[in-house]
C-alpha cells in the first residue's frame, strides 16, 4: 500500500509518472526488471491515501524492509506504507471488490494557499443539507453512464456504490463514495453535480431522472482533480 501526491500514475516516456519512479527503485534495489499493476489509474492532480499495486521478484530481501528499502530512494512524493507477500495469482486490479473515493471542497470564502492543490475552492455557500439528500440517490446499482467522461474503456457503465455520504468539517464539505468500481472522472462527475445541488441549480430529485436518462449533458461538471483522493482499496480475505 502507498500514497502519492499531484502526479500521474500510468508510465509515459519523458514524464515524471509514479509507476516509472517506482519501478526504477525496485529494480536498483533487487536488480530485478518489474511490472508494477495498481488497482487503478490516477490522473495527474489526483492523490491516493491507498494505492495497492503488485508486482513479482525473487529477491531474498526480507518482505518487512521492502517498504523501507524503497521509501529510502523515492521521491518525497510518494510513500510505501506496507508491503506483503500475496498469492501467485494475486492481482491488485482485478481481485478488487471495493474502493473508497474522497472529494474534498473547500466552501470558504478566500480559498486556501497552503491546500489549494488538495481541494476544490468554491467561494459560494453551498446548501449541503440539498446535497446529503441529493448523494444517497447514487446508492445501489445503477447505469452512471451520465456521470463518465469520453475516453472511458469498460463496456458497461453499471456501477454500484455501497456507501455515498457528506459530510462537513470546518469549511470543508466532504464527499466519499464506496462502490464496487469506478468509471473513468466518474467521482468528480459526480461531485460537480453535487455542487449544482448545492447552488440549486439541479433540485435534489433531479438526480433520478439524470441516471435514467444516462445523458452526460444534465449532469453536472467535472470538477479539477485537486480535490480527489483515493482512500481505499478492499480485497476480500
Amino acid at each position: 500500500m502507498m500514497e502519492k501526491i499531484s502526479i500521474g500514475w500510468q508510465k509515459q516516456p519523458n514524464k515524471l509518472n509514479i509507476q516509472g519512479e517506482i519501478e526504477t527503485v525496485i529494480e536498483n534495489i533487487t536488480k530485478e526488471k518489474v511490472d508494477l499493476i495498481a488497482s487503478g489509474r490516477t490522473d495527474a492532480g489526483v492523490h491516493a491515501l491507498g494505492q495497492v499495486a503488485n508486482f513479482k521478484i525473487n529477491s531474498n530481501i526480507p518482505i518487512e524492509k521492502i517498504a523501507i528499502a524503497i521509501n529510502s530512494q523515492l521521491k518525497n512524493s510518494i510513500r510505501i506504507k506496507n508491503a506483503e507477500e500475496v498469492p501467485e495469482r494475486f492481482h491488485s486490479r482485478y481481485n478488487c471488490k471495493r474502493k473508497t473515493y474522497r472529494y474534498i471542497i473547500d466552501n470558504s470564502k478566500y480559498g486556501s494557499s497552503i491546500y489549494r492543490n488538495l481541494t476544490y475552492h468554491m467561494p459560494i455557500k453551498l446548501n449541503v443539507n440539498e446535497m446529503k439528500k441529493a448523494i444517497k440517490y447514487f446508492e445501489g446499482e445503477h447505469d452512471f453512464k451520465a456521470f463518465k467522461s469520453s475516453g472511458t474503456s469498460s463496456k458497461s457503465s453499471v456501477r454500484t456504490i455501497y456507501k455515498a455520504e457528506i459530510r462537513q468539517k470546518d469549511e470543508n464539505i466532504i464527499i466519499e463514495l464506496t462502490g464496487n468500481g469506478f468509471l473513468y472522472n466518474m467521482v468528480r462527475i459526480i461531485a460537480g453535480t453535487l455542487v449544482d445541488v448545492g447552488l440549486g441549480k439541479i433540485r435534489t430529485d433531479d438526480i433520478i431522472k439524470i441516471i435514467e436518462d444516462q445523458d452526460r449533458k444534465k449532469a453536472g461538471k467535472t470538477l479539477p482533480p485537486q480535490g480527489l483522493f483515493l482512500v481505499k482499496v478492499e480485497y476480500e480475505e
